[in-house]
């Protein structure tokens, strides 16, 4: 059996990219819970909120939009909240994580880059506290990427770096408020997007010896430290990350 999170039936929650991959998991996570969710994806989620619907008899509110367009995102936070209510949780999770040779980058390439896996976390950041309830919780995704330094993937190693100086720098400006900002950090993932673009056999077997644990990492095994994040059970933990990795990295 899954943990109950009993402060999150009825809470109002937000989640980006929410229809696919880790944030469809998310989804479903908070839905279960009882949380009243609306999340932001450019595709068409449709099929995910009826799937939602029939497995636990909520709808989740699904907003179509591109979250690099500041205007749209913010909207869309607004739509949810008038929807739900003041927020309670917001979950920063959509990103592109593309690979590019440093040589090959281009400004429009970096812009587009820091546009979906940085800016959007900052404004969504922005408008979640502006509509939020007091004691709201705020996580943003980032990656372990930047731990190790990957080659291959600077503009993404680079904006989830600078996620983690936002999340501290939030937590100690909007503590006083009673918003919270922690970020957790995942391990590979083996998202659907990442068994098709990227993960060989030899790639995943490699990975795997970095792993304390060995088991390949699946979009369910980031919703349990979510919901903890999201929760009341987490009520002095602020400008903290938590890697979700099987033990690849360490913070301390």
């Amino acid at each position: 059996m899954n943990a109950t999170f009993h402060d999150l039936n009825g809470a109002s929650v937000f989640i980006t990219g929410g229809g696919s991959g880790i944030g469809a998991a998310l989804t479903e996570g908070f839905v279960a819970q009882g949380a009243k969710v609306a999340f932001v994806d450019k595709l068409d989620a449709a099929a995910l909120v009826t799937e939602m619907e029939t497995k636990h008899g909520t709808a989740p509110l699904f907003i179509q939009g591109d979250i690099t367009d500041t205007k749209t995102l913010q909207a869309a936070i607004t739509q949810a909240a008038d929807a739900h209510g003041p927020l309670n949780v917001l979950v920063n999770n959509a990103a592109n994580d593309m690979r590019y040779d440093a040589v090959d980058i281009t400004e429009d390439i970096w812009d587009a880059q820091q546009a979906i896996n940085f800016k959007a976390y900052f404004f969504a950041c922005q408008k979640a506290a502006e509509v939020m309830a007091p004691k709201g919780s705020i996580i943003n995704y980032s990656s372990i990427t930047y731990m190790m330094g990957l080659a291959g993937m600077t503009p993404y190693v680079s904006a989830n770096a600078g996620i983690m100086g936002m999340t501290r720098a939030l937590a100690r400006e909007w503590g006083p408020k009673g918003i919270r900002v922690n970020a957790i950090a995942p391990g590979w993932v083996l998202t659907e997007k990442q068994e098709k673009m990227w993960a060989t056999p030899e790639a995943k077997a490699a990975f795997l010896q970095k792993q304390c644990l060995q088991e390949f990492m699946q979009p369910d095994d980031m919703v349990g430290g979510t919901l903890f994040l999201a929760s009341s059970a987490s009520a002095m933990i602020t400008g903290q990350t938590i890697a979700i990795d099987a033990g690849v990295v360490g913070t301390g």
